[in-house]
């Protein structure tokens, strides 16, 4: 019975929630409509002449409401979605689709809430869950932001729709190798839809719809329509013919922007050939490809348009659509090795044809086809979800638009408060009704300026602009602000802080278990092992005529001066196979000996980030059986040799090179059995290959700085801004760049943080903290050798380190030619430290990727202080990238990622402001891009963000002083039952604020990056006292004017007026107060330190002198016909003394509003009383540095260990450390 109740109590529920715990979880709720409450909604809106219709365009769930009832999910036709940050809402129908099958196989199946498949589901038994959700052989289901999702009756949810690439075995894609009947095709196309990424480009009616419907625009046309009313002609129709130029511009651009896009992410429509189940190929339009589809790779390349897995052949690709790096990588079939493992895009990505890439080459054996079978199409391939994440991005939460919001409702109260007055004004000098109506609405346009919003962004626009000019490029304007706040940048060092290119450094070769000489020209190696591993260890392929690859493996394969041909016609001598070939360039290569030496590639394991290798399988001729060669991260292949083939201090040398910032790489190799066949190699297992290794020796390459990276992180620095590296290399190779580029200066210690995670000799995940070698650590010389011979050996090798070095140094500063900072190395004496400025040392913590997971899911409580501490974090995933990212921010950061696009996307997305060095596709999912390849765009652009900040804030005080000042002149002019003329309201808006407006965020950005960072918040005291205290002088000095005015002998004899604007009250207020709009302009248009003094914005001084000019003109030298045509009294005809008094007052006004701004915005004192008063509280990060600093953390020299309930215990490893 229980049971029973608990499923009739899920199945009723009316809500729900779709990918729960991901970024794009949503809240769902499920409607029906109703005839009587939808008659009813209809009836209200046009009593309420289209008002209400309005009210639900911009509240979507209260459409909801009104004309539908809440109900069970399971019932509903309208499906009311929002996201976690209630600020995309959709209202969306619920579908019934028809389908010919009567269930699907494998290829369909549903998620559990936390995106996991159920457990107890057998995964050859998914089809079933297809005919849970049909309804009378109908599927349920609804569409929201390109995804779809499907009511699944057994979980009583619905759960969105999944295709190969989840829950699906690589057995059972393997085994799909006959493809879909074209009955299966048709009913699978109506599930999943058209192959295609279309992204609609809406017409400028409907663009323009949506434009005028939004709050903005709907508050100016009732602005509009009230001023015609108020017989404001000339000042209604110019602002009409301004916002309609506003308006054309902005839809030219939205339309623009979105053909680019969707002209970027188009694919010709073409035929491809696909297997039809049993009966042979047959070709089909790509659009109508589905998930199970097996697709026949175009023998001369092609453009992905579906995420498909290899099975035959393999395939050359560019990946530089996700990627951002144009290196070819070779793609290889899924193995039946692999069968027991779930199938997952992200681990088997080198099997993986992805959507969007090119296929540059395609290779087979004979006649046979190169097949792969369809796992996702559309906006679910990974392309797709490149575009979505471009379409819906994640909603930015910045403390000064929040503010901003907050300003506005104040304005309305104040709107309230000039209306009330207004009102008992109006009534007291019996006024007419119709006239009070249009003065009391004519209050809430003046005090609440309908140009507000866009006045705020000009700011940002600049900045664009500039940005542009400095080649950066920016697709998220709201994004510049964030970089006005950034606090930590994190960078990539690979092609970021260091060079694109590696340089051959040279070869340290093994023999007898001892290194020998460090060989700088591998190409005079002798012919064996060591130089076979150095021709065919590689992934690189003739491209066009040219070799291509991976930049690492061009330099090696270059250097030793060896020749590479692809598969020939003669192959009988490779058992019928067509292998890759590489032979020397030598006489017996080329002189046609029957016997050349050549080498065969008989078989590759493509390099993989999750094994830290690659290996392949040759033969070479003459010879009568196979080897395999290895090459990857050393400490990966030493793990695979067998111990007895390592040196003895195997560690201690590699250690030495990386400490240097060498890039280093292990070499191994393996004799195979005579008895293995080509055919055995093809199916063997790659863990069974590559094992037993003997080791061969290390391949030693330069990573150079670049020359911008030093001095671009000493300014970093110097602005009290942290730096971050995030990199896959090694972290000894890694620490030594942030030492010499200055992240970790010479007296700062580095700790190591080793993890280890649970295995079956240690069931306790552990966490090592090593103390790194300092620079004078005399360890690093004085380790114990076993004997003279490797002494001898290792002084050889290592000499021609220290000459190198010396060699790169000279006298030009603390960077040598390289870039690098010099340390002289000598190392019978130790490292020598630079001299530098005095600084307190520092302690940073080093992080593995792999003790980063440990820490993540062993000592979740360590990770604050790991993150905090963490200056270098290497061997990282690019979801680890990510992760690391996404913490910073939740401990209070705003943080900005620089990468050169390859493996950074979801890092640079997931960044407040991240900046991609590479120009291609993959930048798209950065905000900004930089065609400089060097990180000084990092201080360009945080410049510019401090500049846009400043200037938003700036432009946002004018235009609230701007309301005000209006706002006081009309309620003075309320109070005698006068007002503005039509004209004086137009030059007053258009030609003073919107001018100043316009040209108040030209000034450009500060050369230097001052430590001070702008404020990020509209409503802190000195904000509030400067807008309260230009509020209240204008005040007084309106008021002034006004009763200086009441004394002239001319107002008192003046006759009754013909008109309500023809006063002296409205002239005098008209002229004085445009002098108060330019003054607050200046005052607010702040130089240094984040702006360039106002002097330098010639644009703008220009326009104040003209605007002061102007106003002064009609005041002291006013004509007849100008004060005609404003509907001014006749001014010419006062005494000059008069008008010279109001003249000094109005200026008097612009001294003391700049020392008004001066004293409660920048002096010194008040900022000492602001701190004071505000206490304002401590960012999460300030409090757990201060909680390392009162707990002397981290425990050097000691091992945590978790135990099975997650309680930690230490074990000292090191009596001399804390």
């Amino acid at each position: 019975m229980n049971g029973s109740a608990s499923d009739s109590a899920s199945l009723l529920q009316s809500k729900g929630v779709l990918n729960a715990g991901k970024d794009d979880e949503l809240d769902i709720t499920g409607y029906r409509r109703d005839g009587l409450k939808t008659f009813l909604f209809y009836v209200l809106a046009v009593l309420s002449l289209g008002i209400l219709l309005l009210v639900v365009y911009w509240k979507p769930e209260l459409e909801c409401q009104l004309k539908c009832k809440e109900c069970a999910l399971y019932n509903a036709d309208v499906i009311l979605v929002k996201d976690k940050f209630d600020q995309q809402i959709g209202v969306v129908d619920v579908k019934l689709i028809t389908t010919t099958e009567e269930k699907y196989d494998v290829s369909v199946s549903y998620q559990e809430a936390d995106g996991a498949g159920d457990p107890q589901t057998d995964i050859g038994d998914r089809d079933t869950l297809i005919s849970s959700s049909r309804v009378d052989g109908k599927m349920r289901c609804f569409d929201y932001q390109h995804y779809r999702y499907i009511w699944d009756t057994q979980r009583r949810a619905f759960k969105e729709l999944e295709d190969l690439s989840t829950n699906t075995t690589n057995k059972t894609i393997l085994d799909s190798s006959q493809g879909l009947t074209q009955d299966q095709r048709n009913s699978r196309l109506i599930v999943y839809g058209l192959n295609a990424i279309d992204i609609e480009v809406k017409s400028y009616w409907k663009l323009l719809i949506e434009e005028v419907l939004t709050p903005f625009y709907i508050f100016q046309i009732a602005s509009v329509v009230l001023w015609l009313f108020d017989e404001y002609y000339y000042y209604a129709g110019c602002i009409l013919v301004v916002s309609g130029g506003s308006i054309a511009l902005s839809l030219y651009e939205t339309k623009k922007q979105r053909i680019t896009l969707r002209n970027m992410m188009a694919t010709d429509d073409t035929n491809i050939l696909v297997a039809d189940g049993a009966d042979g190929f047959i070709e089909i339009p790509e659009r109508e490809l589905v998930p199970g589809d097996v697709i026949a790779v175009p023998a001369n390349g092609c453009v992905m348009t579906c995420d498909a897995v290899l099975i035959t052949g393999t395939c050359i690709v560019n990946e530089s659509m996700l990627t951002g790096e144009s290196v070819p990588v070779t793609k290889t079939p899924l193995t039946h090795q692999e069968d027991g493992e779930l199938y997952s895009p992200e681990i088997h990505k080198r099997h993986t044809l992805f959507s969007g890439t090119h296929v540059v080459q395609t290779r087979y054996y004979g006649n046979s086809k190169v097949l792969a079978v369809v796992v996702r199409t559309g906006y679910c391939t990974a392309k797709g979800e490149l575009v979505c994440a471009i379409l819906y991005p994640k909603p930015l939460d910045f403390k000064f638009y929040r503010d901003s919001v907050k300003f506005i409702l104040f304005l309305a109260v104040m709107a309230s408060l000039g209306m009330v007055y207004s009102l008992i004004m109006y009534i007291r000098n019996g006024a007419p009704v119709d006239q009070m109506i249009k003065r009391l609405l004519d209050i809430v346009t003046i005090i609440v300026p309908p140009a507000l919003p866009a006045a705020m962004t000009v700011g940002t626009v600049y900045a664009q602009s500039r940005l542009k000019k400095e080649g950066i490029f920016c697709i998220s304007p709201p994004r510049i602000n964030f970089c006005g706040r950034i606090n930590a940048f994190c960078f990539d060092k690979t092609g970021t802080l260091t060079e694109d290119g590696l340089d051959m450094w040279g070869v340290v070769p093994v023999a007898d278990k001892h290194f020998h000489e460090v060989q700088h020209d591998p190409s005079k190696l002798d012919r064996g092992a060591l130089l076979i591993c150095l021709a065919s260890c590689h992934s690189l392929t003739i491209i066009n005529g040219e070799l291509s690859g991976d930049p690492l493996d061009l330099i090696m394969f270059n250097a030793i001066k060896w020749h590479l041909e692809e598969p020939g016609q003669d192959t009988s001598k490779y058992d019928t196979i067509m292998p890759t070939v590489v032979r020397p360039y030598s006489r017996d290569t080329f002189l046609g000996e029957e016997h050349p030496f050549e080498v065969g590639i008989i078989r590759q394991f493509t390099f993989s980030s999750a094994v830290q290798r690659m290996s392949v399988i040759t033969r070479t001729i003459g010879q009568d059986h196979m080897e395999v060669y290895c090459k990857g991260a050393p400490e990966k292949i030493a793990s695979l040799c067998l111990q007895e083939t390592l040196p003895h201090n195997f560690n201690h040398i590699l250690h030495k090179y990386t400490v240097q910032g060498f890039r280093v790489i292990a070499l191994a190799y393996r004799k195979l059995d005579a008895k293995i066949t080509w055919h055995q190699v093809q199916r063997i297992a790659r863990d069974k290959m590559e094992c037993d290794l003997e080791f061969l020796g290390l391949l030693v390459m330069q990573n150079q700085l670049k020359p911008q990276t030093t001095p671009v992180i000493h300014t970093l620095q110097k602005a009290n801004i942290r730096t971050v590296m995030i990199t896959g290399d090694m972290i000894q190779t890694a620490v030594s760049v942030a030492r010499n580029c200055g992240m970790v200066r010479p007296n700062d210690k580095v700790i190591i943080v080793n993890g280890h995670p649970p295995d079956k000799e240690n069931p306790a995940a552990r966490i090592e903290w090593e103390l790194a070698e300092a620079a004078e650590d005399p360890e690093l010389v004085d380790e114990e050798e076993s004997s003279a011979n490797d002494e001898q050996s290792e002084r050889g090798e290592l000499s021609q380190v220290g000459e190198m070095h010396r060699g790169n140094h000279d006298d030009s500063g603390p960077t040598g030619p390289s870039g690098f900072l010099c340390f002289p190395v000598d190392f019978n004496k130790g490292y020598q430290s630079i001299k530098m400025l005095e600084y307190e040392p520092r302690t940073h913590l080093a992080v593995t990727g792999r003790a980063f997971s440990v820490v993540t899911n062993h000592f979740p409580e360590l990770l604050p202080k790991v993150c905090i501490l963490g200056t270098v974090f290497a061997r990282m995933a690019p979801d680890q990238k990510c992760a690391l990212i996404e913490n910073l921010q939740e401990y209070g950061y705003i943080v900005g990622m620089c990468g050169d696009g390859a493996n950074d996307c979801e890092a640079l997305k997931a960044a407040h402001a991240g900046i991609s060095l590479s120009e291609a596709e993959a930048s798209v999912a950065a905000p900004f891009t930089s065609r400089v390849n060097n990180i000084e765009c990092v201080v360009t652009a945080m410049r510019e963000g401090r500049c846009a900040l400043v200037t938003s804030f700036g432009c946002f005080k004018y235009m609230a002083l701007y309301s005000f000042i209006q706002f006081i002149s009309v309620l003075i002019l309320y109070t005698f039952q006068t007002n503005l003329s039509d004209l004086e309201f137009l030059y007053v808006d258009l030609i003073i604020t919107t001018t100043i407006a316009v040209l108040l965020g030209n000034t450009g950005a500060y050369e230097k990056l001052v430590r001070n960072k702008p404020p990020d918040s509209l409503v802190k005291m000195s904000n509030i006292l400067s807008i309260l205290m230009q509020v209240a002088i204008t005040a007084a000095f309106q008021l002034g004017i006004l009763f200086y005015l009441m004394e002239q002998p001319f107002y008192k004899n003046d006759l009754e007026p013909l008109k309500e604007t023809d006063t002296w009250e409205s002239t005098i207020i008209f002229l004085s107060s445009s002098f108060m709009y330019i003054a607050v302009a200046i005052s607010f248009s702040k130089g240094p330190p984040f702006r360039r003094p106002i002097y330098t914005n010639v644009p703008f001084l220009i326009a104040i002198i003209i605007l002061y000019s102007l106003s002064a003109f009609m005041l002291l030298a006013p004509q007849e016909p100008i004060e005609h045509f404003m509907d001014m009294k006749p001014l010419h005809t006062i005494d000059f003394t008069f008008r010279l008094t109001i003249f000094c007052i109005s200026s008097a006004f612009l001294v003391v509003s700049g020392l008004m701004e001066w004293l409660f915005v920048d002096s010194g004192l008040m900022k000492c009383l602001y701190r004071a008063l505000e206490r304002k509280q401590k960012s999460r990060y300030k409090v757990i540095q201060d909680t390392i600093v009162a707990e002397e953390w981290p425990p050097v020299g000691q091992t945590l260990l978790a135990s099975a309930n997650s309680d930690e215990f230490a074990v000292n490893m090191n009596n001399s450390e804390h």
